[in-house]
């Protein structure tokens, strides 16, 4: 926690801060220091459990992610109170979970939006590489009837979910384009030069026209 505390920078906690996540450490030294302290299970546990949001993405890099227990896992995400740490766990950590496919259902119905947007994050992996049993037709529909009503970050999954079914499947990619061109989810979101918009049939056709350049 020393060690820490020693790497917090004002200028990163500003810029952090402003996406919702409370701390100053640049993401390019935690990694530095997870690498040299490699695989530690137990030291994982006691640092998610101070509570502290670096201390926690450490714990994350640094731990097992096929030795938690679904329920464990439950508890963590809803205790992942900012953007980041609640990202990491999903992908670095329940994505390689035995548990993730029965999370993933859980999840996705749970009442809590933040809870329900790591559940869409999940289908969304299942869509690109796992899509076998997966009901695309009815992913569309639910996208299609709440996507645009949804609050921020289960949106932002949704909307994920929407472009990747339209990047990945061709034979749902005309009506993944035509329910994002009607609901117009993120259309207007600055984009720097040089990157893909989230805006869904922006993204999916700049994502086919690589996969055919």
């Amino acid at each position: 926690m020393a060690e820490l505390a020693a790497l917090e920078d004002p200028k990163a906690r500003e810029v952090n801060e402003r996406h919702g996540d409370d701390h100053g450490v640049n993401l390019g030294k935690l990694r530095a220091l997870a690498h040299r302290l490699k695989t530690q299970q137990e030291l994982a546990h006691r640092l998610w459990g101070t509570g502290d949001t670096a201390a926690r993405l450490l714990a994350l890099l640094i731990c097992r992610p096929k030795a938690f227990e679904r329920d464990a896992l439950d508890v963590m995400l809803r205790e992942a109170r900012t953007p980041k740490v609640h990202d990491w766990l999903v992908n670095y950590v329940v994505k390689k979970n035995p548990h993730s496919e029965e999370l993933r259902l859980a999840w996705s119905a749970d009442p809590d939006p933040v809870v329900a947007s790591a559940g869409w994050a999940l289908t969304t992996e299942r869509v690109a590489k796992k899509p076998e049993n997966l009901d695309l037709a009815g992913l569309l529909d639910v996208i299609e009837a709440e996507m645009k009503d949804a609050p921020d970050r289960l949106q932002w999954a949704m909307n994920h979910c929407l472009a990747q079914i339209g990047i990945e499947h061709p034979e749902h990619r005309t009506r993944a384009i035509g329910i994002g061109e009607r609901l117009e989810v993120l259309k207007d979101y600055p984009t720097s030069p040089g990157c893909t918009s989230p805006f869904a049939p922006a993204w999916i056709a700049e994502m086919v026209r690589r996969q055919h350049g």
